[in-house]
Parts: C-alpha cells; sequence; structure tokens
C-alpha cells in the first residue's frame, strides 16, 4: 500500500512538473532528445547552441520530467567525465548513468567517454 501511494505521489508530481517547464528547459530537452544510442553530447554544446552556460543546461536537465524520453543520461561534461545525474555528481545515480551508457555502447576509459562517442555538434 506504501508503494504505491508513493508512486501516486511521484507520478503526480511529474505530471505538475511537466506543466511547469519553461522555454529554456524545452530547448535544452529538444536537443537532448537530439542525441542518438551509443552517443553523448555535452552541456557545453547545448549551451553554445542556447548562447547559455553548461551549469543552466545541467541545471534543466537535473529536473527533467521527461526521462527517458529526453535521454538526459547522455550529456556529460565536455572534458568526457560523466558530470551529473539525478542532481547527484557521485554515488548510485552516477553509477546508474554510467550502466545505461554501457548498454547503450558508450565506450569509457579511465572514467571518461571516449571521443569517437562524443558528438560536439547537435
Amino acid at each position: 500500500m506504501a508503494e504505491r501511494v508513493k508512486d501516486l505521489l511521484c507520478l503526480k508530481t511529474r505530471v505538475l512538473s511537466k506543466k511547469m517547464v519553461t522555454d529554456f528547459q524545452k530547448k535544452v530537452y529538444a536537443f537532448t532528445k537530439k542525441v542518438p544510442r551509443g552517443k553523448v553530447t555535452t552541456y557545453l554544446a547545448i549551451a553554445k547552441k542556447l548562447n547559455s552556460s553548461p551549469r543552466a543546461v545541467g541545471q534543466a536537465l537535473r529536473v527533467n520530467p521527461f526521462a527517458p524520453v529526453v535521454p538526459c543520461h547522455r550529456v556529460v561534461k565536455s572534458d568526457g567525465s560523466i558530470g551529473g545525474f539525478g542532481g547527484e555528481t557521485t554515488g548510485k545515480k552516477i553509477q546508474k548513468k554510467i550502466a545505461m551508457l554501457r548498454k547503450e555502447g558508450v565506450v569509457m576509459n579511465n572514467n571518461k567517454i571516449e571521443k569517437k562517442n562524443i558528438i560536439e555538434k547537435i
């Protein structure tokens, strides 16, 4: 019963969040949706397209209510390191992001995405 209530509250939060998406967030999500499986882009690449900052892009992705349709796990730091996921930069959520990327065929060496997997211009 408690799990069902938790699921319903989560669903309600997601529905409310979708109604409160800013124009900037919509643009970030639109670019993020263009990143195919097996590839990643960077916060910086999206920021350049929007004449914004990588940090603003990260904040928009942190509250992405459309995951996994908008694959925010496919956005990483410009040096190829993993960046954040779900508002965290270490721990289980980051391990989940890494696992999702590997499952999609993204290759990592020394905790960084291989350049061949990074789309610089979207």
